[in-house]
């Protein structure tokens, strides 16, 4: 085996695609991602070592490759059965995490053998790492496929130093306890010397899960673990490549791509856009209603004002996405009927996932951005939004609901649950006089600027590496 490192990052995903190169060689290529962007400064700076799954781009029922070389860093596969996909992924990771995770807003399925699966593969991950990490090394775990990694990781290696980041929201108290393996997640996660959360009430909640169901004692931001070890919980909200996406607006590429989007549209007075995965929790419906009701009544009317919708496909194995995708494109065929025109529909709607250089262009071309979500970790695309809009122009209506909403201040915030505040809230961004709207996005930028992807990195790995955690 080659040399260990002494930076290890372990996520669900490996972070390349497959290409096909000359002659039908296999090309790995780094694929866009801000947490890539976030990590390769320090895997390439200490040649360090990435373990994930390589998904859907290994040959069905061929061996997954040995660890290879990407830029400055090794590339570690770690390889899942089709079973496995089904139950730890799709099964428990994403039909009975996720949905708790976001309030519920689906109801979360639980089956005892998407347990068994979701240990089983935490466990081999955890071995994969401990077999790439150098004695003494620094271990980050991301999101919550992993969350019973770090204290499988811990008895395996007592010597590493281990952090584990949570992308996704932390639910509060009641919502948790609905896990049937509550307590064994909670352990799972405190095996970390360093838990992260995008905001603090996801800290806090955890906090208060492990004082109340592990009954440990707690103090400020840490809990006193089974072990006797000192964990700390805090908050680190994730943000973007701020530079790379402010170069990509202002090149020349995507500024005559933006012009040219909404000449195709019709040159529309106010273009509303809106870019999501697409999922439940982003709230796509509820911004199709408030726009059909702002048509209905008036106070919109088409082709002066026109939405584009991009919905990523995501997750289509899973129950609940099918049939949001059946209920997203009636309510577009429903509002097109009623208030496009041949040849000016009311709503362009995109299932499909589009390049960064689009959508910057997008970004650029769009006078109101929607970003709605029920429940968000983050949001990423309400900050590259922001980051895109070198002319200081363009409002950002975002929902309460979202980490971004904590950082981003100026956006005009709403309730995506109150249907008339989500109108009001639509029709003051798209009424704003420029200065107010300049006035917003210069202090969002500004802020943006100042709490980029990479301080984000270096916040929480500085944490990580304080002796605080230690302290008795």
């Amino acid at each position: 085996m080659s040399a260990r490192s002494s930076f290890v990052v372990v996520a669900n995903r490996l972070p390349v695609d497959r290409v096909t190169g000359p002659n039908g060689s296999v090309i790995w290529r780094r694929s866009p991602g801000g947490l890539v962007t976030a990590m390769q400064p320090v895997l390439s700076s200490q040649r360090g070592t990435w373990v994930g799954w390589l998904g859907n781009a290994t040959q069905h029922g061929a061996p997954p490759p040995e660890p290879f070389q990407l830029d400055d860093f090794r590339l570690r596969p770690v390889p899942l059965t089709q079973e496995e996909i089904t139950r730890y992924y799709e099964g428990f990771s994403n039909s009975s995490l996720w949905p708790l995770y976001h309030d519920a807003v689906e109801p979360a399925t639980f089956k005892r053998r998407w347990w068994e699966a979701y240990r089983r593969v935490n466990h081999r991950f955890a071995e994969a790492t401990s077999e790439e990490a150098a004695p003494g090394a620094t271990v980050w775990v991301q999101d919550y496929q992993l969350q019973l990694m770090p204290s499988i990781l811990r008895e395996m290696r007592p010597d590493l130093r281990i952090g584990f980041f949570l992308h996704i929201p932390f639910p509060p108290f009641e919502l948790f306890m609905q896990l049937p393996r509550r307590a064994e997640i909670l352990r799972g996660l405190l095996g970390a010397d360093l838990v992260g959360f995008q905001r603090p009430l996801g800290a806090r909640n955890f906090i208060n899960l492990s004082k109340h169901l592990l009954e440990l004692h707690t103090h400020s931001n840490t809990i006193q673990a089974e072990d006797g070890r000192r964990v700390m919980a805090d908050a680190f909200p994730i943000s973007i490549d701020v530079s790379e996406m402010e170069h990509l607006a202002e090149s020349p590429e995507v500024q005559t791509r933006a012009k040219q989007i909404r000449a195709e549209l019709g040159d529309p007075r106010v273009l509303l856009l809106g870019v999501d995965r697409l999922d439940y929790t982003k709230g796509i419906e509820r911004r199709f209603k408030a726009f059909r009701e702002l048509l209905a009544e008036g106070r919109l009317t088409v082709p002066e004002t026109v939405m584009v919708q991009v919905a990523t496909p995501s997750r289509e194995r899973v129950e609940h996405y099918p049939a949001l995708r059946s209920k997203v494109e009636r309510e577009v065929g429903r509002i097109n009927g009623e208030y496009g025109r041949v040849g000016v529909p009311a709503v362009h709607y995109l299932h499909q996932s589009y390049s960064r250089t689009e959508l910057a262009a997008l970004y650029c071309a769009a006078d109101v951005m929607m970003v709605t979500p029920l429940r968000d970790g983050m949001n990423l695309v309400a900050k590259e939004y922001v980051a895109a809009r070198v002319d200081d122009r363009g409002a950002l209506v975002l929902s309460e609901f979202a980490g971004a909403a904590d950082e981003l201040r100026q956006a005009f915030t709403c309730n995506p649950h109150d249907l008339d505040g989500l109108k009001q809230t639509l029709l003051h961004a798209v009424r704003a006089e420029e200065p107010e709207v300049r006035r917003r996005m210069r202090m969002m930028r500004r802020y943006l600027r100042a709490h980029d992807v990479n301080r984000w990195a270096i916040s929480f790995l500085t944490a990580l590496g304080s002796p605080e955690s230690d302290r008795p």
